[in-house]
């Protein structure tokens, strides 16, 4: 599809890509790997045809199209979201407008004969060009893509310039996988996408027909939907096959071969340089003096990456804080008319590991406010445990910075006086090295701002953090780093993250946010996610008089007990038991009853479909019959009826399509 052949690079003195060769096949699914700085920003807009090589070239297809989702700056306005998206099928728009066009101008009476039956062949083949390209099935699709990227209905219908930068970018991207490119290529698309959007694109992604080119920070995104991993390193590109997972494992073992290589090339090398200084003044060993300065001429030094160095962190110690930790009673938080929590009462405890989810505006960072006392409810009662020292890492973290102060001197502020000697480890750990720690902190940019931020917060003792989006623009040795580090933390822990694998490693009970409530399930994220995805509605119970519902799931993760995922295949968390059984029964039969449900809707759809379509034949039979256009009124209202017929069978396949594979989900689970 796409070939890279002797490319190279720089900028500067600096070379990102040196005489590199690369391919790229039809649905080939690549993560683009390597450390900041590397070039693989530089590598995308390269192929998106937005930069151009120093040397070498991009090998192509003339028909090949290229659709590229920058990681920001992107804008629109002057449009609806809708109508944004609805751009990416603009040959298709084009083909609409012109079949309106015609069907007005077979109504003008002034028109002759003759013309009226050009116009209703060229209606014809444009018809059938709507219909080969799926056209009637567009705004379904649309509605699909925007609001599995989190769009509502009335979102759709605002103006595209009243959105953030962060919903922008989801726009940019939803007219990407519209327009379905035969390469696409995306630079970090996660970055402003919540859980459930970045589940959704993880499914689209997985099923794309085509190639893709992702750069990503998201460990579990890459380890679901890559099959291929380059790493861009030493200004070269490798491959590896499968997922990020392994290409850590085969990368690993790839580098100690190297080291190893690296240590017995630099271990020959001495010993034939100790030979050369020892016997260069001896006649009798001139010729093999110069024979192994002639060997030395000729070798190629092995080049390994700088080991990166991995840090273990340790947090500073704290008092230990009382059993009950934070407790909110009866929260009520609005915002002019748009009410946030109604009645929100939530009870945290001493070594709880708390996530909280839900979409994005649903108010998760409302709640981390509350919860950590930066913003009071407008009713209710925050109550803080005994001898708990809270650390609150807010998303603006990094605007809190002061910009006079260097990096070093940022993290010596406040800190305990013998964490002091870590400060230099933790800085390498997120990336400042060398002279980087004497920059001032206006200087930064806003992802080295943020790294910076969670180094802080690392320094500083206390038995309760509240880490409102923390890996926002930390690379994956970076998250590993502050994963490591809350792995062993020994207090309390509320995070709000939209990376999975930082959510799934780390909590322990799941608080979903939406629709002015907090609904707490305990247990971790991937148990969460399956009680949601088998929930019939009567299995959760109020949790007394707060409102919120804790559902009834076994096995709950404690600080002490690691749980066992529950098993889908079983139906049930108690197969021994008869209400076990019971409820198996019920749910078999719910399932059987729903499946016959669809069976009906189907077959009903299927006769309307037949019906729409034996018409429309009738019609057309008509329209081709001479003498049609005779009576001009008579065969304008036919052409009408059989646009209307036209419409109102693509909504009928596509809603018949969607039940068809509604069934074969439920088919399978039964």
């Amino acid at each position: 599809m796409i070939q890279l052949s002797e490319l190279t690079k720089s900028f500067g003195d600096r070379t990102l890509l040196d005489r590199v060769t690369w391919q790229i096949d039809d649905g080939d699914r690549v993560g683009l790997c390597g450390p900041n700085g590397a070039g693989k920003t530089t590598l995308l807009k390269m192929l998106a045809g937005l930069e151009e090589p120093d040397s070498g070239a991009i090998i192509k297809p003339s028909a090949l199209t290229i659709g590229y989702l920058p990681q920001d700056g992107l804008t629109h306005a002057g449009r609806t979201v809708f109508e944004e998206a609805s751009s990416a099928f603009q040959p298709l728009l084009d083909l609409k407008a012109e079949m309106h066009e015609i069907e007005h101008r077979l109504g003008d009476t002034s028109v002759s004969q003759d013309e009226h039956g050009v116009m209703l062949v060229r209606y014809s083949e444009l018809q059938d060009r709507f219909r080969l390209a799926d056209g009637y099935n567009m705004d379904l699709g649309i509605a699909t893509v925007l609001r599995g990227l989190g769009f509502s209905a009335e979102d759709a219908a605002r103006p595209a310039d009243t959105f953030s930068g962060g919903w922008q970018m989801r726009i940019a991207l939803a007219k990407l996988l519209l327009g379905r490119p035969n390469l696409l290529l995306l630079d970090e698309p996660t970055n402003h996408l919540d859980l459930e959007a970045r589940n959704w694109l993880e499914e689209y992604l997985t099923t794309y027909p085509y190639a893709v080119i992702l750069v990503s920070h998201d460990r579990y995104f890459l380890d679901a939907v890559v099959t291929r991993i380059t790493d861009l390193n030493l200004r070269t590109l490798t491959d590896y096959v499968g997922n990020y997972s392994k290409y850590v494992e085969q990368r690993d073992a790839m580098l100690e071969r190297l080291r190893q290589a690296k240590r017995e090339q630099d271990e020959e090398i001495a010993r034939v340089k100790l030979f050369i200084d020892r016997f260069r003044y001896q006649a009798t060993k001139a010729a093999q003096v110069q024979s192994r300065i002639k060997l030395l001429e000729k070798v190629v030094p092995i080049e390994v990456p700088p080991e990166r160095k991995r840090i273990h962190f340790t947090f500073p110690p704290c008092v230990k804080s009382g059993r009950t930790v934070l407790e909110l009673k009866h929260g009520h938080k609005a915002y002019d008319s748009l009410v946030v929590f109604r009645d929100v009462t939530l009870h945290i405890e001493r070594g709880d590991r708390t996530a909280l989810v839900g979409p994005n505006g649903a108010g998760k960072s409302t709640l981390m406010r509350m919860l950590s006392g930066e913003e009071a409810p407008d009713r209710g009662t925050r109550t803080v445990g005994h001898q708990v020292v809270t650390e609150y890492f807010a998303q603006d973290e990094a605007v809190r910075l002061d910009p006079a102060l260097t990096v070093y001197e940022t993290l010596e502020a406040g800190s305990p006086t013998d964490m002091v000697p870590a400060i230099r480890n933790i800085l390498g750990g997120f990336l400042f090295s060398g002279d980087d720690i004497y920059k001032k902190v206006a200087v930064l940019s806003g992802g080295e701002r943020t790294r910076l931020a969670v180094a802080r917060m690392l320094l500083r003792p206390s038995n309760t953090l509240l880490l409102d989006e923390p890996t926002n623009h930390l690379d994956l040795d970076s998250k590993e780093v502050l994963l490591e580090a809350l792995e062993d933390y020994g207090g309390t822990l509320i995070i709000v993250s939209h990376d999975r694998y930082f959510v799934e490693r780390l909590a322990t009970k799941i608080i979903e946010v939406g629709h002015g409530e907090a609904v707490v399930y305990p247990g971790s994220y991937r148990e969460f996610l399956w009680h949601k995805e088998h929930s019939t509605g009567p299995g959760s119970q109020d949790a007394g008089s707060h409102g919120a519902k804790v559902p009834i799931v076994k096995n709950a993760r404690t600080p002490s007990a690691r749980p066992r995922t529950p098993d889908p295949g079983s139906g049930t968390q108690e197969p021994g038991s008869r209400e076990a059984k019971k409820r198996e029964d019920a749910e078999r039969r719910k399932k059987q009853r729903a499946l016959e449900s669809l069976q009906k809707r189907i077959a009903d759809l299927e006769s309307r479909i037949a019906a729409r379509e034996a018409e429309v034949k009738q019609i057309e039979a008509a329209m081709a019959a001479d003498g049609f256009y005779d009576d001009r009124t008579a065969a304008t209202a036919l052409i009408d009826r059989h646009q209307a017929l036209m419409w109102e069978v693509g909504d009928l396949m596509a809603q018949w399509e969607a039940l068809q594979e509604h069934a074969s989900e439920h088919a399978s689970e039964s």
